[in-house]
């Protein structure tokens, strides 16, 4: 009932930036909290930045102040700014959306497909 879409991925050399982003379609009666997760290889999926509904904010200490996390409520939409990426910060990264998708439904997570983020000289 809830689609998400990220876009912006690819490659970029250390010390470049990267803007993600995640629009959500179809129905849509209302976004909670909005984040990105990463998965590289071997290795779990991991929060890298979440933006709730109350306007706190959360990011992973590996990305605190190279990351920014945003939000347009307008156009369902949620953005990640990457900076300074370094090689650790390949993956792919997923864009999650908590949303009710009808009046009388509950929250529920919404997962994108991934988008490939390398980071390489």
């Amino acid at each position: 009932q809830v689609q998400l879409v990220e876009s912006g991925g690819g490659l970029v050399q250390p010390g470049g930036s990267l803007r993600l982003s995640c629009v959500a379609s179809g129905r849509i009666f209302s976004l909670k909290d909005m984040g990105w997760y990463r998965q590289s290889s071997g290795k779990q999926r991991e929060l890298v930045a979440s933006s709730k509904t109350g306007g706190s904010v959360d990011y992973a200490d590996s990305v605190k102040g190279r990351f920014t996390i945003s939000r347009d409520n307008v156009k369902n939409t949620v953005y990640l700014e990457m900076n300074n990426l370094k090689p650790e910060d390949t993956a792919v990264y997923y864009c999650n959306v908590n949303a009710k998708s009808g009046t009388w439904e509950l929250n529920r997570d919404y997962w994108g497909q991934g988008t490939q983020v390398t980071v390489s000289s």
